[in-house]
């Protein structure tokens, strides 16, 4: 049976890579999790699209500020330092490549790097779009935080994807709970595995053939 890990130790194992001095941008959802695991002795600074930088983690219970909430509605805390602006002066950093890195969901992420997270095409879905295509586009790396397999069984790693595309070749690393895989120029290469799974149980879930750990990497 597959290991997996949990949502909460994937965002701090994301949370870990993340360089310090980095501006960061934390999707709708899971991605939100990071926000807690960043360590507070390095200097991180959270962009959420809405118009805040410098957000700091979810508040303790009965602290909570109803006018300080991320692009999510979640409740979220202000750091000492932090600055408030127009949705225009958010947009224009996330689209201005001033993000180091965002890290998304995604219905899907394909070996060249295309990702989907905004529809999926069903007849009757609605589309959530948001600022993904900006964050794609615009942060230096894209890292997608996402189960490896979707809630029919199928893989969210795919050869193409089949839905509609948020941003075309942006994808640089996807955390999932089974592996953290990188996005190469012959696909994708396994950078990490969780727990007892091998290599060859990952290509049989996905349906893929992926590429040996990297020089380097924690695999």
């Amino acid at each position: 049976m597959p290991t997996r890990i949990s949502r909460q130790d994937l965002a701090a194992r994301i949370a870990a890579d993340i360089p310090e001095g980095s501006y960061v941008n934390l999707g709708i959802g899971a991605p939100t999790l990071v926000a807690d695991y960043l360590p507070a002795d390095q200097e991180i600074i959270l962009h959420t699209e809405n118009g805040m930088l410098g957000m700091g983690p979810a508040p303790a219970p009965g602290e909570v500020d109803p006018d300080l909430i991320n692009a999510g509605k979640q409740a979220v805390t202000a750091l000492a330092g932090a600055a408030y602006f127009q949705h225009a002066d958010s947009f224009a950093m996330m689209r201005g490549g001033h993000l180091d890195v965002c890290v998304l969901g995604a219905f899907q992420v394909a070996a060249n790097g295309d990702l989907a997270n905004w529809s999926t095409g069903a007849p009757g879905a609605i589309p959530a779009i948001g600022g993904a295509m900006d964050l794609a586009i615009g942060a230096k790396s894209v890292y997608v935080m996402t189960d490896l397999l979707a809630k029919t069984g199928e893989s969210k790693l795919v050869e193409r994807c089949g839905y509609p595309l948020t941003g075309a070749g942006c994808v640089t690393r996807v955390y999932t709970d089974h592996a953290v895989f990188e996005v190469m120029p012959e696909g994708f290469a396994v950078r990490e595995l969780f727990g007892d799974n091998t290599l060859a149980e990952l290509e049989e879930l996905t349906g893929l053939r992926l590429i040996g750990a990297p020089e380097g990497s924690r695999a």
